[in-house]
Protein backbone atom coordinates (compact mmCIF):
# COMPACT_ATOMS: atom_id res chain seq x y z
CA UNK A 1 0.00 0.00 0.00
CA UNK A 2 1.51 3.37 -1.26
CA UNK A 3 1.82 6.04 1.24
CA UNK A 4 -0.51 9.30 1.25
CA UNK A 5 1.66 11.80 -0.66
CA UNK A 6 2.67 15.04 1.57
CA UNK A 7 0.16 17.53 1.85
CA UNK A 8 1.99 20.25 -0.38
CA UNK A 9 1.73 17.67 -3.26
CA UNK A 10 -1.76 17.89 -3.18
CA UNK A 11 -2.22 21.45 -3.09
CA UNK A 12 0.59 21.83 -5.62
CA UNK A 13 -1.67 19.24 -7.92
CA UNK A 14 -4.88 21.43 -6.95
CA UNK A 15 -3.36 24.72 -7.72
CA UNK A 16 -1.92 23.00 -11.15
CA UNK A 17 -5.69 22.38 -12.11
CA UNK A 18 -7.28 26.13 -11.26
CA UNK A 19 -4.23 27.31 -12.94
CA UNK A 20 -4.19 25.32 -16.08
CA UNK A 21 -8.38 25.16 -16.20
CA UNK A 22 -8.09 29.18 -16.21
CA UNK A 23 -5.69 29.27 -19.34
CA UNK A 24 -7.96 27.24 -21.25
CA UNK A 25 -10.99 28.77 -20.47
CA UNK A 26 -9.51 32.59 -20.93
CA UNK A 27 -8.14 31.13 -24.51
CA UNK A 28 -11.90 29.57 -24.96
CA UNK A 29 -13.35 33.24 -24.63
CA UNK A 30 -11.06 34.51 -27.17
CA UNK A 31 -12.54 36.47 -29.95
CA UNK A 32 -10.88 35.55 -33.40
CA UNK A 33 -9.24 38.63 -33.97
CA UNK A 34 -7.16 38.72 -30.71
CA UNK A 35 -5.21 35.48 -32.01
CA UNK A 36 -3.78 38.28 -34.17
CA UNK A 37 -2.53 40.74 -31.33
CA UNK A 38 0.96 40.88 -29.78
CA UNK A 39 1.27 38.36 -26.91
CA UNK A 40 3.31 38.95 -23.90
CA UNK A 41 6.03 37.10 -25.57
CA UNK A 42 9.02 38.79 -27.68
CA UNK A 43 7.90 38.25 -31.11
CA UNK A 44 4.85 35.88 -30.73
CA UNK A 45 1.40 37.07 -31.32
CA UNK A 46 -1.40 35.56 -29.08
CA UNK A 47 -1.66 32.65 -31.75
CA UNK A 48 1.89 31.64 -31.45
CA UNK A 49 1.40 31.68 -27.61
CA UNK A 50 -1.79 29.36 -27.84
CA UNK A 51 0.27 27.05 -30.18
CA UNK A 52 2.89 26.81 -27.53
CA UNK A 53 0.16 26.00 -24.81
CA UNK A 54 -0.87 23.03 -27.00
CA UNK A 55 2.68 21.55 -27.03
CA UNK A 56 2.96 22.45 -23.16
CA UNK A 57 0.13 20.55 -22.39
CA UNK A 58 1.67 17.20 -24.65
CA UNK A 59 5.03 17.74 -22.74
CA UNK A 60 2.85 17.50 -19.24
CA UNK A 61 1.01 14.46 -20.61
CA UNK A 62 4.16 12.76 -21.97
CA UNK A 63 6.09 13.67 -18.23
CA UNK A 64 3.53 11.82 -16.05
CA UNK A 65 3.93 8.72 -18.17
CA UNK A 66 7.37 8.43 -17.94
CA UNK A 67 8.13 7.33 -14.56
CA UNK A 68 11.66 7.37 -13.03
CA UNK A 69 13.17 5.11 -10.13
CA UNK A 70 15.63 7.23 -8.99
CA UNK A 71 15.86 9.89 -6.10
CA UNK A 72 14.61 13.44 -7.21
CA UNK A 73 17.25 16.04 -8.45
CA UNK A 74 14.99 18.95 -8.59
CA UNK A 75 11.63 20.40 -6.68
CA UNK A 76 9.14 22.74 -8.24
CA UNK A 77 11.34 25.80 -8.11
CA UNK A 78 15.26 24.37 -9.10
CA UNK A 79 13.21 22.81 -12.36
CA UNK A 80 13.47 25.93 -13.61
CA UNK A 81 16.32 27.32 -15.48
CA UNK A 82 16.90 30.80 -14.81
CA UNK A 83 18.84 33.59 -16.69
CA UNK A 84 19.24 36.96 -17.85
CA UNK A 85 18.83 37.46 -21.83
CA UNK A 86 15.08 38.15 -22.55
CA UNK A 87 13.85 36.18 -25.46
CA UNK A 88 13.63 37.92 -28.67
CA UNK A 89 12.10 35.91 -30.85
CA UNK A 90 14.70 34.92 -33.01
CA UNK A 91 15.26 30.98 -31.27
CA UNK A 92 14.91 28.92 -34.25
CA UNK A 93 12.61 26.78 -31.50
CA UNK A 94 10.56 29.99 -31.20
CA UNK A 95 10.56 30.53 -34.68
CA UNK A 96 9.10 26.56 -35.39
CA UNK A 97 6.13 27.93 -32.76
CA UNK A 98 5.22 30.65 -35.19
CA UNK A 99 5.33 28.26 -38.49
CA UNK A 100 2.87 25.61 -36.38
CA UNK A 101 0.76 28.36 -35.25
CA UNK A 102 0.00 29.95 -38.87
CA UNK A 103 -0.54 26.48 -40.22
CA UNK A 104 -3.98 26.10 -38.23
CA UNK A 105 -5.25 29.07 -40.30
CA UNK A 106 -8.51 29.46 -38.18
CA UNK A 107 -8.56 30.63 -34.54
CA UNK A 108 -10.78 27.78 -33.73
CA UNK A 109 -9.00 24.93 -34.74
CA UNK A 110 -6.11 26.28 -32.43
CA UNK A 111 -8.75 26.44 -29.70
CA UNK A 112 -10.37 22.82 -30.74
CA UNK A 113 -6.59 21.26 -30.13
CA UNK A 114 -5.82 22.95 -27.06
CA UNK A 115 -9.02 21.84 -25.69
CA UNK A 116 -8.72 18.30 -26.69
CA UNK A 117 -4.97 18.19 -25.27
CA UNK A 118 -5.11 20.65 -22.75
CA UNK A 119 -8.62 18.91 -21.21
CA UNK A 120 -6.32 15.65 -21.81
CA UNK A 121 -3.41 16.71 -19.56
CA UNK A 122 -5.49 18.30 -16.75
CA UNK A 123 -7.00 14.75 -16.68
CA UNK A 124 -3.71 13.20 -16.38
CA UNK A 125 -2.68 15.52 -13.29
CA UNK A 126 -6.29 14.72 -11.50
CA UNK A 127 -5.38 10.94 -11.68
CA UNK A 128 -1.37 11.05 -11.02
CA UNK A 129 -0.01 9.86 -7.77
CA UNK A 130 1.27 13.73 -6.38
CA UNK A 131 3.96 11.39 -4.35
CA UNK A 132 5.53 9.13 -7.68
CA UNK A 133 8.66 10.40 -9.47
CA UNK A 134 8.18 10.97 -13.04
CA UNK A 135 11.54 12.05 -15.63
CA UNK A 136 11.85 15.33 -18.06
CA UNK A 137 14.76 16.75 -19.73
CA UNK A 138 17.15 14.45 -17.74
CA UNK A 139 15.37 15.85 -14.39
CA UNK A 140 13.74 13.38 -11.88
CA UNK A 141 11.10 14.75 -9.76
CA UNK A 142 7.92 14.09 -7.63
CA UNK A 143 4.61 14.53 -9.64
CA UNK A 144 3.70 17.07 -7.40
CA UNK A 145 6.51 19.23 -7.68
CA UNK A 146 5.97 18.84 -11.31
CA UNK A 147 2.74 20.01 -11.35
CA UNK A 148 3.65 22.74 -9.00
CA UNK A 149 6.57 23.72 -11.18
CA UNK A 150 3.89 24.26 -14.05
CA UNK A 151 1.61 26.73 -11.99
CA UNK A 152 4.38 29.40 -12.22
CA UNK A 153 3.98 28.23 -16.80
CA UNK A 154 0.75 28.81 -16.75
CA UNK A 155 0.65 32.21 -14.42
CA UNK A 156 3.37 33.67 -16.75
CA UNK A 157 1.37 32.50 -20.09
CA UNK A 158 -1.94 33.40 -18.59
CA UNK A 159 -0.33 36.90 -18.08
CA UNK A 160 1.51 37.09 -21.88
CA UNK A 161 -1.77 35.76 -23.39
CA UNK A 162 -4.01 38.78 -21.70
CA UNK A 163 -1.35 41.77 -22.36
CA UNK A 164 -2.94 43.19 -24.86
CA UNK A 165 -6.25 41.58 -24.76
CA UNK A 166 -8.31 44.80 -23.29
CA UNK A 167 -11.27 42.97 -20.48
CA UNK A 168 -9.42 39.27 -20.51
CA UNK A 169 -9.63 37.99 -17.35
CA UNK A 170 -6.51 36.93 -15.01
CA UNK A 171 -5.04 34.50 -13.55
CA UNK A 172 -6.47 33.00 -10.38
CA UNK A 173 -4.89 34.96 -7.30
CA UNK A 174 -3.28 31.90 -5.55
CA UNK A 175 -1.77 30.78 -8.53
CA UNK A 176 -0.34 34.61 -8.97
CA UNK A 177 0.77 34.61 -5.03
CA UNK A 178 2.43 31.19 -5.76
CA UNK A 179 4.39 32.07 -8.66
CA UNK A 180 5.49 35.41 -7.20
CA UNK A 181 6.64 33.11 -4.15
CA UNK A 182 8.29 30.57 -6.53
CA UNK A 183 9.89 33.62 -7.59
CA UNK A 184 11.09 34.86 -5.17
CA UNK A 185 12.76 31.62 -3.92
CA UNK A 186 14.95 31.48 -7.38
CA UNK A 187 15.24 35.26 -6.61
CA UNK A 188 16.46 34.49 -3.17
CA UNK A 189 15.45 37.73 -1.70
CA UNK A 190 11.85 38.72 -1.55
CA UNK A 191 10.69 42.04 -3.59
CA UNK A 192 8.83 45.21 -1.59
CA UNK A 193 5.99 44.19 -0.29
CA UNK A 194 4.46 47.44 -1.80
CA UNK A 195 4.65 45.58 -5.14
CA UNK A 196 1.31 43.69 -6.29
CA UNK A 197 2.08 39.85 -7.21
CA UNK A 198 1.47 40.70 -10.92
CA UNK A 199 3.80 43.26 -10.96
CA UNK A 200 6.44 41.22 -9.35
CA UNK A 201 6.23 38.28 -12.07
CA UNK A 202 5.92 41.20 -14.89
CA UNK A 203 9.03 43.46 -13.87
CA UNK A 204 11.00 40.34 -11.89
CA UNK A 205 10.66 38.31 -15.85
CA UNK A 206 11.79 41.46 -17.77
CA UNK A 207 8.56 41.61 -19.12
CA UNK A 208 7.96 45.12 -18.38
CA UNK A 209 10.81 48.03 -17.22
CA UNK A 210 10.41 49.08 -14.06
CA UNK A 211 9.21 52.80 -13.57
CA UNK A 212 11.63 54.81 -11.70
CA UNK A 213 9.82 54.65 -8.53
CA UNK A 214 9.84 51.24 -8.59
CA UNK A 215 13.94 50.87 -9.01
CA UNK A 216 14.15 52.74 -6.29
CA UNK A 217 12.24 50.78 -4.38
CA UNK A 218 13.99 47.56 -5.86
CA UNK A 219 17.55 49.02 -4.72
CA UNK A 220 20.13 46.70 -5.25
CA UNK A 221 17.75 44.10 -6.60
CA UNK A 222 17.46 46.05 -9.96
CA UNK A 223 20.83 45.18 -10.82
CA UNK A 224 19.90 41.44 -11.10
CA UNK A 225 17.03 41.83 -12.97
CA UNK A 226 15.31 40.41 -14.78
CA UNK A 227 15.21 36.52 -13.97
CA UNK A 228 13.99 34.79 -17.53
CA UNK A 229 12.67 31.33 -16.40
CA UNK A 230 12.54 28.84 -19.09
Amino acid sequence: MSARPAPHYRAGVDLFSRSWAALRTAVAELADEDFARPSGCAGWLVRDLVCHLVIDAQDVLITLVTPAGTEPTVNAVTYWNVGNERPTGDDPLDALIVRLAAAYVEPHLLKFHLDDVGSAAGRAAELADPAARVSTQDMVLTVGDYLSAYVLEWTLHHLDLIAHVPGAPAPPAAGLARSRAMLEEIAGTAFPASFGDTDVLLVGTGRREPTAAEKAELGALVERLPFVIG
